[in-house]
């Protein structure tokens, strides 16, 4: 019987005094036992009665329904010999006669027993002085003093089990008392709770019902809860997805309520602790097989085979970081082989990674790509700095000083996010995993074209763009810079020239394949001065010195 029957039932005080109670129930009403048993013999049937001989000098009359069946079919004819129960008014009753010699055939059956008999019955009506049960094909009396129903339940065809407490054959009665059941129950359910708190061995236990917070399992005649959180190592589970009703399992007592006598039981701790098993067999890095058991949006979990559950982050299943589920990559019931990357024995927790025995999609592109390769990609991310563009498996930084060779211009002006792009390889860092990308490699730098058209010792004209403690970059054309180290400014000062300021050089340094131009003013005014005296030797205007001599001492 389970904690819910031994909570709501009525004790009272004197509960244990039953054959007070029982002798109490029994005054006032000594003629309803004046009642006899005799052998009739029918006389004559008509349609509503039957005549019978009770051997008592007289006839009797016999309800024909006494002796037909629930369809109305005669079940004797005239000359049978009955059984007949004579009340104390001297009515006869053949169908009262049969329940009253069941009752004392169960009498001579029991009444040698030395262990409690308990009937399990139901309570077909009241009387005056009690319950009348029926059970096991008798009818038993059961006192209202010995009821032990709350006052304001209403047992009347509702199922009952009550302890028979007395057997009078000379009444042909049996006395039953629920009082005297729940009584029994409470002590070897107490003497039950004793038994198995001293034994604290593993039991088998008998599940009885299954709710959503655990299932109730009875143990040597005790029923208690298992919660759902007590069923599996893993954490809390649905105890309806893995027992049913009358199933057996092996239990431990965890806990007990004295004053409610209610126990509580555990699953997972009458097993062996897998926990123990990871700590002394398992290491970060370890390779083992899992099957993956449930999948979320943040990871999936999968489940070692020993009652025991890993945790596969998503950043773990795949080394595509666009991965939004893991069913892109996973099935649940799917066999996996995992690394240990985390160990966690005191909370229960252990970590795994797919991903690390995958191959890299990076050391696959390594493999397959060098610099200076053209590849298409989409762009993924768009930042201050650049864009990142996904070709295949892997993405690529495309910084904004290499989206075009126009300084002014970045990735978020150029790109949307979707955008197919074209680029060239210029950096696969292995040892970072980082692949670096260029669009402007891809055309002709301006730097190229103006080499094209220029050579070292050209004259050009340029606009200060910025001023440097090395040196000037001017602009000599759009999208063409060229630097004058401090050494080459002279005879211009560094500390008068500002930006906007218009600079004459010579080109003194060209280097295309790099993307440099140097220019100097120095050289640029040595040319000047080589020109000069070049002037002064041409044969058109030929000076000697004497007449240079001569010219100076003219002007004193």
């Amino acid at each position: 019987m389970g904690n819910e029957a031994l909570d709501n039932i009525e004790l009272g005080e004197g509960a244990e005094d039953f054959e007070k109670l029982l002798e109490e129930s029994f005054k006032d009403s000594d003629t309803k036992h004046r009642e006899q048993l005799l052998n009739g013999r029918i006389i004559k049937i008509n349609d509503d009665h039957a005549m019978v001989d009770i051997n008592l000098k007289r006839e009797a009359k016999l309800d024909i329904s006494e002796i037909a069946d629930d369809q109305g079919n005669v079940l004797f004819k005239e000359g049978d010999t009955i059984l007949l129960l004579q009340n104390e008014r001297g009515r006869i009753s053949h169908k009262k006669a049969l329940k009253k010699q069941r009752v004392l055939d169960f009498i001579a059956a029991h009444k040698e027993s030395a262990e409690p008999i308990d009937l399990h019955g139901v309570i077909t009506h009241k009387n005056k002085g009690g319950y009348i049960i029926e059970a096991d094909s008798i009818e038993c009396f059961m006192p209202l003093s010995l009821a032990a129903f709350k006052p304001d339940a209403k047992p009347v065809g509702k199922p009952v089990t009550a302890r028979v407490l007395k057997m009078d054959e000379s009444r042909g009665e049996v006395v039953v008392s629920r009082r005297a059941y729940l009584n029994a129950q409470r002590k070897l359910r107490k003497e039950s709770i004793k038994k198995l708190l001293e034994a604290g061995e593993v039991l088998d236990a008998t599940v009885k019902r299954i709710q959503n917070y655990g299932m109730f399992v009875e143990v040597l005649g005790v029923e208690g809860l298992v919660h759902y959180t007590e069923i599996s190592h893993k954490g809390p589970v649905n105890p309806a997805e893995h027992y049913k009703e009358g199933d057996i399992v092996q239990v431990k007592v965890i806990d007990t309520d004295k004053d409610k006598n209610r126990v509580s039981f555990s699953i997972k701790t009458a097993k062996p602790n897998p926990w123990q098993e990871i700590a002394d067999q398992l290491e970060v890095h370890d390779v083992i097989k899992v099957v993956v058991a449930n999948m979320e949006n943040y990871g999936a979990f999968v489940d070692l085979g020993n009652d025991t559950e890993g945790f596969l982050h998503i950043s773990e299943v795949s080394w595509d970081k666009g991965l939004k589920h893991p069913s892109e990559v996973l099935q649940i019931g799917q066999e996996i082989e995992v690394e240990v990357i985390g160990i966690d024995i005191e909370n229960q927790r252990l970590r795994v990674s797919y991903k690390n025995l995958q191959p890299k999609p990076f050391e696959i592109f390594a493999q397959e790509h060098k610099v200076g390769d053209v590849l298409k990609g989409v762009v993924t991310t768009i930042k201050d700095f650049g864009t990142f563009i996904k070709i295949g498996n892997v993405e690529g930084l495309l910084h904004n000083e290499d989206c075009t060779w126009d300084r002014n211009v970045s990735a978020k002006k150029l790109f949307n996010m979707g955008d197919e792009v074209e680029v060239a390889v210029i950096k696969i860092d292995t040892e970072n995993s980082r692949l670096s990308l260029s669009r402007k490699a891809l055309s002709e730098s301006p730097i190229e074209a103006y080499a094209k058209q220029h050579q070292i010792g050209d004259q050009v004209e340029g606009t200060v763009r910025d001023i440097k403690d090395f040196g000037v970059f001017v602009k000599i054309e759009e999208g063409v810079d060229a630097l004058i180290r401090t050494e080459d400014l002279p005879p211009l000062k560094p500390e008068e020239i500002k930006n906007g300021d218009t600079i004459k050089a010579c080109i003194v340094a060209l280097e295309p394949q790099k993307g440099r131009i140097r220019l100097s003013v120095r050289w640029l005014e040595k040319q000047r001065e080589r020109d000069a005296l070049k002037s002064l030797n041409s044969d058109d205007d030929r000076m000697t010195l004497g007449d240079a001599i001569k010219g100076s001492f003219s002007k004193k």
